[in-house]
């Protein structure tokens, strides 16, 4: 799938990648990821810094895909009764394997947001009285969840702002506090990396913390999973929701659902879904007919991520964001959000220049990067100090793509 004598060049360790100078080991690990970057597409004339929407599939991977669309087209039912259920399962013990867990504790989805939705609203442990926390950063969606919990079970709806500039201390020491003052507190909406700015929880402390005062935790992994190094026993949680259309790049509609096997009994079953019977992880979400091809394709997305190793992958993404966030902590004017302990951060960080913490001013911002630059990054609402924008490097960004950013950063500071 991607050029092995470029792997071997540039050494078959995933250590931190070469920050600086023409050596024979940084020469070498720039022409392997131009090997990977040569397998995808990508949009002509401008530089695409915004890759946390969904990711591209790289070249393999996209014709895997092609050909299984093909097959269910014109298969159809002689297929989908014969067998292609039989596949879906094996590409579900694919994905297991990859997260490491059993394959029983993982069930397919459209995407992280319906198994989060599942998980959120079938979680029946609430009592009339109970409270529930969610933060600033977590997604729309999440907490638009979390907030109907207050008229559907009758439980008060916390919300807590995450520190900026965050810490690891500042982050444990903000959830202890809020776990402490609440007493009643039965469940806490984690996202392990936010879409926002990119900033990463220490999800396994936190839960611990919860965990001892009998409190569970829902985890956010859309954005983490791929893009971090990690699999689910790092965690350490019951019940998290992972996308396989973002940074492990498979087609669009794969998410999947993790429930631990000892508690999914806390999770109710979704009424269409009785034939899965009320044992299994299946019964909590129902899908109806869906793309089975996107599904179907996740094990050579896995192959190929798999042939450049999640350790080296996860530490490209957080170099590319390295260079151009050391550069741009030295521009006056412009602020970083996320920050640089490699523990509370991957590849996304979000940057705001000095003041501007609307929205109508980040989008202006984001408007001049594309079109004075030709640098496609997106705006972000929500954090509790203003809006921002979002730049989201790929496996395909190159360096020059990060130095252009950076050039495109020091003028528009100049003239805001």
């Amino acid at each position: 799938m991607i050029d092995r004598r470029a792997l071997l060049a540039g050494g078959m360790a995933a250590a931190a990648l070469p920050t600086a100078g023409t050596s024979a080991a940084a020469t070498g690990e720039e022409a392997f990821w131009r090997s990977v970057a040569a397998t995808y597409d990508r949009p002509a004339d401008v530089i695409q810094l915004e890759n946390g929407n969904w990711g591209a599939m790289p070249r393999p991977v996209l014709h895997a895909y092609q050909e299984t669309v093909a097959r269910v087209n014109r298969d159809t039912s002689f297929y989908a009764r014969r067998g292609m259920t039989s596949d879906i399962v094996a590409s579900r013990a694919d994905v297991a394997v990859e997260l490491g867990v059993p394959p029983e504790e993982i069930a397919f989805t459209r995407n992280a947001t319906e198994a989060l939705k599942a998980l959120i609203l079938g979680y029946n442990r609430l009592e009339r009285g109970d409270a529930v926390l969610y933060a600033d950063l977590d997604y729309d969606s999440m907490q638009a969840c979390m907030e109907s919990l207050g008229p559907r079970r009758g439980v008060r709806v916390l919300k807590i702002a995450l520190p900026e500039p965050a810490t690891r201390e500042g982050l444990l020491d903000a959830y202890e506090r809020a776990i402490r003052a609440e007493p009643r507190l039965r469940l806490i909406l984690l996202t392990h990396l936010s879409h926002r700015t990119g900033l990463v929880l220490p999800v396994r402390e936190i839960a611990a913390m919860a965990r001892e005062r009998g409190i569970d935790v829902i985890v956010d992994a859309a954005h983490s999973w791929q893009q971090l190094d990690f699999t689910l026993p790092d965690l350490d949680c019951d019940f998290v929701g992972l996308n396989g259309h973002k940074w492990l790049g498979a087609p669009l509609g794969v998410g999947m659902i993790h429930i631990r096997r000892a508690a999914l009994a806390r999770i109710d079953g979704d009424p269409a879904e009785e034939s899965a019977g009320a044992n299994s992880i299946r019964s909590r979400v129902h899908t109806g007919t869906l793309d089975y091809a996107a599904q179907l394709t996740v094990p050579a997305a896995l192959a190929f991520q798999r042939s450049i190793g999640r350790a080296r992958r996860a530490a490209r993404l957080r170099w590319l964001r390295d260079r151009w966030v050391a550069k741009a902590r030295q521009i006056d004017g412009v602020e970083i959000l996320t920050p640089d302990n490699p523990s509370l951060h991957g590849g996304i960080t979000s940057f705001r220049l000095r003041g501007v913490t609307d929205i109508a001013g980040n989008k202006a911002i984001a408007a001049r990067l594309l079109d004075r630059h030709r640098i496609f990054a997106v705006h972000r609402d929500g954090p509790a100090k203003g809006a921002c924008i979002r730049v989201t490097p790929a496996l395909f960004t190159q360096i020059s793509d990060i130095d252009a950013l950076v050039y495109a950063l020091a003028e528009l500071a100049s003239k805001a």
